[in-house]
């Protein structure tokens, strides 16, 4: 094998198709695109899931249930085996395995697994941690400290959030009501008599 004899696979590269390059290339003429219609027009592409007017599949299917997509908590999930590189007695919190690279993306904390064994001891605050995890981080002399979940963020939860509030509030001002309804009927059934 030498530099000047390296090629690719036979079939991993195929000729490009050549098109509009006469009648009698097979290609020629409306270039693989047939007649007329809106898919030969140049930009005539169709979203995904159109069907030409008439009412998608994805809209005729019948919605039933409740999908907890929109509540479900992500966790970034690392095992004891990603935790030896750091030195012993080291605090290891989401912070610093951001800073490391060794988890990234949106989630709502930390949680620690068991697979693989620790090395040395460690302070690790997560927000969850297995049994086993915990199990092999304290026999290797560490600590483990829990820390509670941050609330989600987002227009979503502030929208949560504020209606929780307003419902909780009106109830004292509904119930003087009620009592000043009661007091005042009282006041005039008594001025009867």
């Amino acid at each position: 094998m030498r530099l000047h004899n390296l090629k690719p696979r036979p079939g991993a590269k195929h000729r490009v198709k050549r098109l509009g390059i006469g009648e009698s290339s097979g290609h020629g003429k409306t270039s693989g695109k047939g007649h007329k219609g809106q898919k030969a027009r140049s930009g005539g592409s169709i979203r995904l899931g159109f069907e030409g007017g008439q009412m998608p599949l994805i809209r005729r299917l019948p919605k039933r249930g409740f999908n907890n997509a929109a509540f479900h908590k992500n966790y970034a999930i690392v095992n004891l085996d990603d935790l030896n590189g750091f030195d012993a007695g080291t605090v290891v919190n989401e912070e610093m395995l951001r800073e490391s690279k060794m988890i990234r993306g949106n989630v709502v904390g930390l949680k620690v697994l068991g697979n693989g064994e620790l090395k040395h001891a460690l302070t690790i605050e997560a927000h969850k941690v297995s049994a086993s995890a915990r199990q092999k981080i304290e026999g290797a002399g560490g600590t483990v400290t829990l820390r509670e979940v941050r609330r989600p963020t987002g227009p979503r939860a502030e929208a949560d959030a504020a209606k929780s509030t307003s419902e909780a509030a009106p109830a004292p001002a509904a119930a003087k009501k009620s009592s000043a309804k009661k007091s005042s009927a009282k006041k005039k059934s008594s001025a009867k008599s």
